[in-house]
């Protein structure tokens, strides 16, 4: 299951509303067949790994990190893929809690004679499907923090645009991060200081760039940034009112409601989550971050420490203190990457 578990993430973030889930078959301890969840959802993993694992499939044990379907569309339901190709026993992680699955593909099985076994690895693979889960659950994408702090608490330094606080290999796992959501998201303030591009550009994953979000209220943005000069590769996407000075970019322009001059941003998620978009990376800046923490909307936090720290006038202090984990999460993971600590903490459930 350990196994299945990280072949999910190969695609995170490129199955549209399906989850990264996998598959493998495996018969007398050697893996016959492996299938995850293809990019745009479809097929789904069972037939993929069925198909490679063939004859061997029969008498096999299939490894899911969630419960296979069990609803008709164009193709019959994946538990009875799984009866049909004679394999002796399903262990599944997470149970699926769409309502046309949620147990009934658990219960296919079963009455057609296949034990299942339930639960294996539950905790890390809800880990992976955490998007998926609250998106089904609440109908928002699942929202990730992710903060770069300086030693002395510090994540910028206003009027100076982009300052780097993260080495290399932090910013390469940054860029991993991205290649994960569906959407990363910012302020317009951070896109006019910084003017980023907000994609994924690591060889090879350049692809995998997600959806750009800017909320801007005001309308502040141009047509001169490259979020906008891009805009027709890599989409992008303004909550605000329509911007005449990005006519003709390809920027689509998403309505919204307006609190003491902000972004709603529970209403906000709700549309992006009927949109289809299951997570989101928050980068920045320190208000939307601020804003988002305050709006009880933080799923989970990346919090990038580095070593160095930052001159203190002018410098933009974290939303998130150093000193421990923020009330209502929990520490659940530490990763260096070189000089550069991350913790991860996840909202207590």
């Amino acid at each position: 299951m350990a196994a299945a578990i990280r072949f999910a993430q190969r695609h995170e973030g490129w199955t549209a509303t399906n989850p990264s889930v996998a598959c493998l078959i495996v018969k007398d301890g050697v893996i016959v067949g492996r299938g995850v969840t293809a990019i745009g959802g479809r097929p789904h993993a069972e037939p993929l790994a069925l198909a490679e694992a063939g004859e061997a499939a029969r008498g096999a044990t299939a490894y899911l990190t969630l419960e296979p379907c069990a609803h008709h569309g164009r193709t019959p339901p994946c538990a009875q893929t799984l009866i049909s190709a004679g394999v002796a026993q399903v262990v599944t992680a997470v149970v699926d809690p769409d309502p046309r699955v949620d147990e009934k593909g658990h219960a296919m099985l079963r009455s057609a004679g296949v034990p299942v076994e339930r639960g294996i690895g539950n905790e890390a693979a809800r880990a992976g499907l955490a998007a998926y889960l609250v998106h089904k659950r609440l109908g928002r994408p699942f929202v990730t923090l992710k903060l770069a702090v300086s030693a002395n608490g510090f994540i910028g330094i206003e009027g100076q645009g982009q300052v780097a606080i993260t080495g290399p290999v932090a910013k390469a796992q940054s860029h991993l991060m991205r290649a994960r959501h569906h959407a990363i998201l910012v302020g317009s303030r951070t896109a006019l200081a910084d003017n980023p591009e907000l994609t994924c550009r690591l060889p090879g994953l350049e692809h995998r760039s997600p959806v750009r979000i800017v909320l801007d209220p005001h309308s502040r943005l141009n047509g001169a940034m490259k979020l906008a000069m891009s805009a027709s590769q890599t989409p992008l996407l303004v909550a605000g009112p329509v911007n005449p000075a990005l006519t003709g970019t390809g920027t689509e322009f998403i309505a919204c409601d307006l609190q003491d001059g902000h972004i709603a941003l529970p209403e906000l998620l709700d549309d992006l989550g009927a949109r289809g978009i299951m997570s989101i990376l928050v980068e920045g800046g320190a208000a939307v971050a601020a804003s988002f923490l305050s709006e009880n909307l933080v799923d989970a936090i990346a919090l990038f420490r580095s070593p160095k720290a930052i001159p203190a006038p002018g410098a933009v202090a974290s939303p998130v203190s150093l000193d421990g984990p923020p009330n209502g999460y929990r520490l659940t993971g530490i990763w260096q990457f070189g000089e550069d600590r991350m913790e991860y903490f996840a909202r207590n459930a």
